[in-house]
């Protein structure tokens, strides 16, 4: 029996198939779980039980393949067999939610409807529903007319399913298959065997819609959460939450400090950079299906379209590459501060450093940050603090690894509901008595909680003002910036640090001066980054009285 992930993962590897960077981590990641993997087993068995429903009951219904069986290319059987293959002891499947962004024309929504069928009626659920779901109903119907016209094609499929007006469905085994917007009034207490979310990127104000939805899942024991998507022009929105989150996890994979979300997979077909979309041989990346069901001369005339007016290239760039247009700057690329580089604390006694501290609120998480500098390398440590009771509802509902964090060392509980920051001053002399580790300047946000420092003036800490704004902070963030590319900061491979880097986003004022703002979405933090920040700006501003003590060491 063909293994249809390790098919598709040996023409990766082997550059046969051209694959974006996101799908080459993703395929090495579940070619490396087949065979590794311990709390989830591969099986082939339930993968091909998808694919063969499919190609055998499921019919096209439009055009000159009218009526002819679905043939699944390699790249779908993939990720199906990645979908549906991968189950824990009891037999129920690992992955309940999955992200699939291609570009228009690559069969996505004919993919998702067929998808829909076979969790209505062939994945052994009773009383199956299954919702074709989008802020708008005549977005919602796209996938669920597809299904229904492919049901009315195939004799086997009209047997066991009705196509009524509004719904499908069949008495086979008591399951539905509707359309849903979120103008509905029926949303609430749905019992969701399978929720395919079509078009994420035309999803405005959809995070309440997702988060329904979401929760409607929740009650079965191997539901699937489907969302497909091309890339869009609505920023900060759901799509670009979902996407967000999806190079969180895959940037995850073989790091052992990573983040992590078993249950949730994303095949991710885009150009890996804007200025791959005149490269015909990059053009697959985006479109897995170039060549075979979407023409490569269609694609190449509107190319040479573009090439001439460029009024032409944000819209080809969106709807044929998958490159999103952003109102905000994304900051640093996870390549950039990506840095496995380690160090002992041990082997730095008696040395000078600089120090940033973002005091967040009592209830949210705060950093603590030193730096100090040896044969042209800058070395970082940094300590978290966040209440216990928070941590707790972070993991839970927003899969956040506080936990994990914690027995690493990198995050301490501070308070059961409000951080108590005597734990932050305690840090800073824990560093300076215990390693040996002074800090000459420290710097602040003039927000900071006014007995916080007093408390560490009492301690003998210098503590400076930075203005959190972007005349101040854009010199030493570009500078920050140079430094990560060139891997001059050993930061000690933080998970944390490094999930607040790539969190941070910049806002640009008229003279392209720079400052880190949040995203939308409030569950990607940024303190850890702000307070690096704030001790690169006091080093900038003090560098000569630095060097100079450090050079008396």
């Amino acid at each position: 029996m063909i293994n249809y992930i390790k098919e598709y993962w040996k023409l990766i590897d082997s550059g046969k198939e051209v694959v974006s960077k996101k799908i080459y981590k993703t395929y090495k990641y579940l070619n490396y779980c087949i065979d590794y993997q311990d709390k989830y087993s591969f099986s082939n068995k339930r993968a091909h039980h998808a694919i063969d429903f499919i190609e055998k009951y499921c019919k096209h219904s439009k055009g000159k393949m009218g009526g002819q069986p679905f043939k699944l290319e390699l790249f779908q059987k993939a990720m199906i067999s990645a979908i549906f293959g991968f189950v824990d002891i009891d037999g129920n499947r690992q992955y309940t939610e999955a992200l699939y962004i291609v570009a228009k024309k690559n069969g996505k929504s004919l993919l998702a409807s067929a998808i829909g069928v076979y969790m209505m009626i062939a994945d052994g659920e009773a009383g199956a529903e299954v919702y074709a779901v989008a802020t708008k109903k005549d977005q919602a119907k796209i996938i669920w007319q597809e299904a229904k016209r492919m049901i009315r094609k195939s004799p086997l499929l009209r047997k066991r399913i009705k196509t009524l007006v509004a719904e499908l469905t069949s008495d086979y085994n008591d399951s539905t298959f509707k359309p849903l917007a979120s103008d509905s009034d029926t949303l609430d207490g749905l019992n969701v065997h399978c929720c395919l979310a079509d078009e994420l990127q035309q999803w405005k104000n959809g995070k309440a819609l997702y988060d329904i939805m979401y929760d409607g899942i929740q009650a079965r024991e191997q539901p699937l959460f489907l969302a497909t998507t091309t890339a869009g022009t609505v920023r900060e929105d759901i799509y670009d939450e979902k996407y967000e989150y999806a190079e969180k996890v895959i940037d995850g994979y073989f790091d052992e400090n990573g983040y992590v979300d078993e249950h949730f997979i994303a095949f991710i077909y885009e150009l890996d950079s804007k200025d791959e979309w005149t490269e015909e041989k990059c053009w697959k990346k985006a479109n897995p299906a170039l060549g075979i069901f979407k023409k490569i001369e269609v694609l190449r005339e509107k190319v040479n379209k573009a090439k001439s007016n460029p009024g032409l290239v944000k819209n080809l760039l969106c709807k044929e590459f998958n490159i999103r247009e952003t109102t905000s700057d994304a900051w640093l690329s996870f390549e950039t501060v990506d840095n496995k580089e380690t160090y002992n604390i041990d082997d730095f006694k008696d040395v000078y450093a600089v120090g940033g501290v973002d005091l967040s609120s009592t209830v949210d998480l705060t950093c603590a940050t030193l730096m100090w500098r040896k044969e042209e390398k800058l070395f970082v440590s940094q300590m978290y603090f966040i209440p216990e009771e928070l941590a707790e509802k972070k993991i839970r509902e927003d899969k956040v690894p506080y936990d994990k964090w914690e027995k690493l060392g990198f995050l301490r509980y501070s308070g059961a509901h409000k951080i108590d920051y005597a734990d932050v001053t305690k840090w800073f002399v824990e560093m300076r008595e215990v390693h040996g580790i002074f800090p000459l300047f420290i710097g602040y946000d003039r927000w900071s909680a006014s007995y916080w420092i007093q408390e560490m003036e009492s301690n003998s800490f210098n503590l400076l003002e930075v203005i959190q704004g972007a005349k101040t902070m854009s010199t030493p963030m570009k500078i920050m910036e140079s430094d990560f590319w060139a891997k001059k900061i050993n930061y000690n491979n933080n998970p944390i640090l490094k999930w607040c880097l790539t969190n941070t986003v910049v806002k640009r004022d008229e003279n392209d001066n720079i400052r880190p703002v949040k995203g939308k979405n409030q569950k990607l933090r940024i303190d850890g980054t702000v307070s690096l920040i704030d001790a690169y700006v006091v080093y900038q501003e003090n560098y000569e009285d630095f060097m100079r003590m450090t050079e008396e060491e």
